[in-house]
Order: C-alpha cells, then sequence, then structure tokens
C-alpha cells in the first residue's frame, strides 16, 4: 500500500519555540453534554452529523470493565423523552490503560428523525453528544456545502470570495511567473541543495486555482486530484452551483499549467523547502495577501515568497510522469463529458486537451527514480502510476463516446491494459491522493459494459474495488472502534473517507449492498465515533478541530469556535505518536491549543497513535484539498444513496 507523508508545514520551526508553544492559550470546545466524570472514566462515542434512516447504526462506550459490566443505555430525544433503551454489546476489544474495554450501543432500530442523546444508566453515568436520525440527503448534502466553504476559502489570485475566513487577492505577481528548472534537494527532502535557482527563461500565468493546505503552495498533482473528485461528485448533485463554480475554477488554474503550445505541463507553484539564500512558504506564517506587499529584488531570500517559481513537470515536448500525464488528461476528459451536453465545441476543445496529455505520458518511466509529484518528492510520495493512466484512458473513452468521437475504442483498450498492469502490481492501494484506482475501476467498467478488451472485464475490476474494501474490513474487525484506516501513520481520516466512498462506487456498479454497514461505520469513525470522541470535519457535529495548522484560519478566524471557522475543512487525524514530539510554530503564529470537553487528549492516545488540536500539530489537523474532496465525494455519493 502507498505510504503518504505530507510535511506541509513541518519546515521552519524556529529555535527557541519551544517555550512559545508551551504557553498556550487553552479553549474548551462548545459542548452541551458531558460525558462521564473523570472517576469513571467512562465516554461515549457517536457519529456527531447523525446516522441515516434505515441504515445500521452503532455507538461506542469506553471504560473499565467493572463500569461497563452492569450498563445500560438510554436513547433521549431533544426533550430528554426516553424514546428506546437496550444493553451494550460485547466488548470490542483494549483501547488504553484509562479505558481499557470498549463496547457497542446499537441503535440500528432508532429510525424517527429527531435529535437524540445517548444516556448511560446502571454502573456507568454519561452523557453523549448530540446526532441526528434523518434521510441521507438531509444530513449529507450540508457537509457538502461546508466542504465547498473550505475550497472557497483556499482560493488564491484575483477571484477571491466573501466569507466568513476572507482574504484579498494573493499572489498576483502569479499572473507573471518565472519558470525554473528543477530544485536538487538532499536526499530526505529537507534542504535546497542550489545556491540559488536556475531560471529557464520562460515567463507563465498559473495565477488563480487553490492554496493546497494550511500553506499557499499549488500543486498539479494534488488538484487534479480534487477537481477530478468534484466532477465526480457533480454527476450526484448535478443542480448544486457552488459545486459547480468550484469545480470550473480548479479546471481554470489546471488549463493554465497545461502550455498546450509548449507541450508543457507544469507541476508545482511556489517552493516549501529552501536554505539560507532562498525562504521559503514554509519559512514564513502570515495572511495570503501580505506576499504581495514585499519589497524584494533579485537575490533577496525572501524574493521566491513574492514571485513565485513554477517548476516543470518535464521539459518541453518530453515525456510527462505517467502519474501526472494520467490524472490531468482525466480532469480535462471529466470536463468534456461535463460539456458535452450544453457546449459540443466547449466539450471537443476539452477532449483534444486531455488527448494531448495522454499521449505525453512517460509509460517505460525509470523504476529507479521518484515519480514526479511535487519539489521536493519527500511533501507527495507515490508509488503506483498504472491507475491514474488507466483513470484517464476511462474517461477519455467516456468522453469520446459522449462526442461520438472514433478514439473511442482505443482509449478503452488503453485503459485496461493499465488496469491489468495495477492489478499485476505490488503498489495496490486504496483510494487516496497517491491512488485513484477505485475511481478508475468505477468508470472503466462503465466503459466496458459487459465487454472483455486486454483480459480485463468488469469482473476483475469489481475485484479489486473488494479487495480495497476488504483490507478495510480486515481491519475493522481488529479494532476496537471499527476503524478501516491506519491511524499511526499519515491520512488516515481521507482513507477512511476514501473507503466511504469506494463502497458507494461499488454498489453502484454491481448493486450489491454489502459493504453498506461498513461504510457507515467509517463516516461514522471520521464524524465523532473515534476514541477522542471529536469529527475531524471543522463545523461538523459539537465537538470538531477548533486550532488547524492553517495560516489564513489562524490569523483571521476564531480559536474558541463560536466565531469564524474554517468551516469544512478535513484534517489529518490521528497519527503516529512518535511523529508529534516536536510542533510547528513561527513568531507571528496565534497561539491555540484546544482542549477536549473533559480531560486532556493524551486520555484517549493509544494503539501507537496520538492525536492533538494544536496550531503547530500539522501531523493532525492541517487541513487540505485531497483531503477535504474525498470527504466531499463520499458525502456526495452517500446524499443519493449510493450503497445503501
Amino acid at each position: 500500500m502507498n505510504s503518504l507523508r505530507k510535511p506541509r508545514l513541518m519546515v521552519g520551526v524556529a529555535a527557541g519555540l519551544g517555550a512559545l508553544l508551551l504557553a498556550v492559550c487553552l479553549h474548551g470546545l462548545p459542548y452541551s453534554g458531558d460525558t462521564a466524570s473523570a472517576s469513571t472514566k467512562v465516554a461515549i462515542r457517536v457519529d456527531q452529523v447523525g446516522y441515516v434512516r434505515g441504515e445500521a447504526k452503532q455507538a461506542y462506550v469506553m471504560g473499565s470493565p467493572a463500569a461497563l459490566a452492569g450498563a445500560r443505555f438510554q436513547v433521549v430525544d431533544a426533550k430528554n423523552k426516553v424514546v428506546s433503551a437496550g444493553r451494550l454489546g460485547a466488548t470490542t476489544g483494549r483501547w488504553n490503560a484509562k479505558y481499557p474495554s470498549v463496547r457497542t450501543a446499537d441503535l440500528t432500530a432508532l429510525n424517527t428523525p429527531g435529535t437524540y442523546r445517548i444516556v448511560l444508566t446502571g454502573t456507568a453515568a454519561g452523557r453523549s453528544p448530540a446526532f441526528r436520525i434523518a434521510d441521507a440527503g438531509e444530513l449529507m448534502t450540508p457537509l457538502v456545502r461546508d466542504n465547498i466553504r473550505f475550497l472557497q476559502a483556499q482560493r488564491d489570485g484575483a477571484d477571491v470570495l466573501p466569507g466568513a475566513l476572507q482574504h484579498g487577492p494573493s499572489h498576483l505577481a502569479d499572473e507573471d511567473a518565472t519558470v525554473y528548472a528543477d530544485p536538487e534537494y538532499d536526499e530526505e527532502g529537507n534542504e535546497l541543495l542550489d545556491e540559488q535557482l536556475t531560471p529557464t527563461g520562460d515567463q507563465v500565468d498559473v495565477s488563480g486555482g487553490w492554496f493546497d493546505a494550511g500553506d499557499f503552495l499549488k500543486f498539479t498533482g494534488t488538484t487534479s486530484y480534487s477537481v477530478a473528485e468534484l466532477l465526480l461528485a457533480q454527476r450526484d448533485l448535478p443542480g448544486m452551483e457552488e459545486l459547480s463554480a468550484e469545480a470550473t475554477h480548479g479546471l481554470d488554474w489546471l488549463d493554465k499549467m497545461w502550455d498546450e503550445d509548449r507541450e508543457t505541463l507544469y507541476a508545482q507553484v511556489g517552493i516549501g523547502v529552501g536554505n539560507d539564500a532562498v525562504r521559503t512558504d514554509h519559512d514564513v506564517w502570515r495572511l495570503p495577501e501580505a506576499d504581495d506587499r514585499l519589497d524584494v529584488s533579485p537575490g533577496d531570500p525572501d524574493y521566491m515568497i513574492k514571485h513565485r517559481p513554477v517548476f516543470r513537470a518535464a521539459d518541453p515536448g518530453e515525456a510527462i510522469s505517467p502519474n501526472l500525464a494520467g490524472r490531468v488528461a482525466a480532469v480535462f476528459a471529466l470536463a468534456a463529458q461535463r460539456a458535452a451536453d450544453t457546449d459540443p465545441e466547449e466539450a471537443q476543445d476539452w477532449l483534444d486537451k486531455a488527448a494531448a496529455v495522454y499521449d505525453l505520458a512517460d509509460t517505460g518511466p525509470d523504476p529507479d527514480e521518484p515519480l514526479r509529484t511535487a519539489f521536493p518528492y519527500a511533501f507527495y510520495p507515490e508509488d503506483s502510476w498504472q491507475d491514474d493512466m488507466e483513470f484517464g484512458g476511462a474517461e477519455l473513452a467516456l468522453a469520446a463516446r459522449e462526442l461520438g468521437d472514433d478514439r473511442e475504442g482505443d482509449w478503452a483498450d488503453a485503459a485496461a491494459g493499465w488496469a491489468s498492469a495495477y492489478l499485476d502490481s505490488d503498489v495496490q492501494g486504496t483510494l487516496g491522493v497517491a491512488d485513484v484506482s477505485a475511481l478508475a475501476h468505477a468508470d472503466l467498467a462503465t466503459v466496458l459494459n459487459g465487454t472483455r478488451t486486454n483480459g480485463i472485464g468488469a469482473e476483475e475490476l469489481h475485484d479489486d474495488l473488494r479487495r480495497q474494501l476488504e483490507d478495510g474490513v480486515a481491519r475493522a474487525k481488529k479494532d476496537p472502534f471499527g476503524a478501516g484506516a491506519v491511524y499511526d501513520d499519515f491520512d488516515a481520516v481521507p482513507h477512511t473517507f476514501g473507503l466511504v466512498a469506494t463502497a458507494r462506487l461499488y454498489a453502484e456498479a454491481t448493486g450489491d449492498t454489502h459493504y453498506a454497514a461498513f461504510a457507515g461505520r467509517q463516516r461514522g469513525w471520521a464524524l465523532g465515533a473515534n476514541p477522542w470522541g471529536t469529527s475531524f470535519v471543522i463545523g461538523a457535529g459539537e465537538v470538531y478541530p477548533h486550532c488547524p495548522e492553517h495560516q489564513l484560519a489562524n490569523l483571521r478566524g476564531s480559536n474558541d469556535g463560536k466565531g469564524a471557522i474554517l468551516r469544512g475543512a478535513v484534517v489529518n487525524g490521528p497519527n503516529d505518536a512518535s511523529k508529534l514530539e516536536e510542533l510547528n510554530g513561527f513568531p507571528t503564529m496565534k497561539k491555540c491549543t484546544a482542549a477536549p470537553p473533559s480531560g486532556a487528549w493524551t486520555d484517549f492516545d493509544g494503539k501507537g497513535s496520538r492525536y492533538v488540536d494544536d496550531v503547530g500539530a500539522w501531523q493532525t489537523v492541517e487541513p487540505a484539498l485531497d483531503f477535504t474532496t474525498t470527504a466531499l465525494l463520499a458525502f456526495a455519493l452517500t446524499a443519493q444513496g449510493k450503497g445503501q
């Protein structure tokens, strides 16, 4: 499985900032309920957004075996009227020393719309956060709209939008940016070895787009992944104008990153790791518009912060790293499909761009050289590329079918060939920014429509979707909280939402709803039914991240969760405890640490994982484009009842 590490803001931790990070301001999270007292060490974990009517529903209670032995639970409505009651289920395993026993509360029979809480009785006392019972669309569509609010807040360039965290036009120098030769880094990607970057002589307009994460860098790889998910989500929510608008915003920027005349794909705007002579995005903490106000000249250490460098995926006319070529081609082909009915001429233009990028893919990359993802490569390591080529071929074939283009069969054959290569590889993963095979398989099965080519048919594609889900199911069976993703490494939350989306895609493709309950539990884990009792989507539920490592949210927003927040942003979530030994910090960073409703986050850490809600904890609470759009796709598919 691909291992993804995202040190977006790990660079620039100044010496002597340890004391700054210790002198934090504690903010209690807004929480109308109250878990059991510290003496009983009992906590209730629920999906704080809510459960879909008709689906299997499960909450968790964690505590000592003695406290839970004679415990019962009641479900009360908004008026504290008891609507149901029951016994806790058998133990699901041990979590940590403070909460050694975990048991379930089955809520499946609860289907009357409303707002509820769980109350413990008998040998334990406690009251859960509120949760709703409602139809899928009623629960999920507001989450999609919140995810879009995050994307709107991430907009760069002149086309910014009003909102709770509005910022001014930013990085206007990107309109006439200089292209530089590939930077050279040390083996770990922690230091730029070039004394100065080397300009190629080319100038390009790469303005607009979205900030990648809590920083202000822009990447073709992550943006293309996110735009693809927006366009796929739009199939299920075609009437959501703001979704269409953000997809178009991302497409417009990707169009700039592809220079058709020069046959050049640009991979990155800005630089995140430098040296004493080249200060970078990750060396400062500021509002995005501050970069435009810098008074700098070539040779100044801060020159690259205002006049951001652009790096190419390959030299003009040369073969492009296949992961980027396949993914960008897929996005352009999805844009062609979207325009096919309303503007065939525009659709054909997108198709031609997709074909041109796809044809430049380096389909024989050196296995000893890393794929082109970002500079440095350690920001977004990626092992697989056949899945991207499958994705590109499948979307090209679907676009050709829509437009009556006679290249449909060629692209279908190519996609099937790359699917076969992926299935034979040793880099198979699950849905996330480093593996798009689930998206590719779902649409390639539609392309093949019961036929076979290159030894591939829908059966093999569906089998691999099942493989991805069964990997999650196997992990969930061993985990006290049923987590299907690995939560002691990076990307636990986006991979969780990836499993939800994959289960929905699989059910839509096959009619098999076997994984519906699993998908519901994974969604619940990410939205509060986890050991820490927090939703990992900002603004969703009663308990959610208040101190994201995000410059705009930190400097412009509220740290108490009651004012302006980065609503809809999805954070990484728990991570390997050893990765949180040192938090990030800058002199201009507003101090912020949020505690859980009771106790400390460390009370709930376990199995080698840790979660911290602190502005310096990029490892757990930095939001990102790809995190958020994976959740958006999962919510959109769920809203339409896919996989029920």
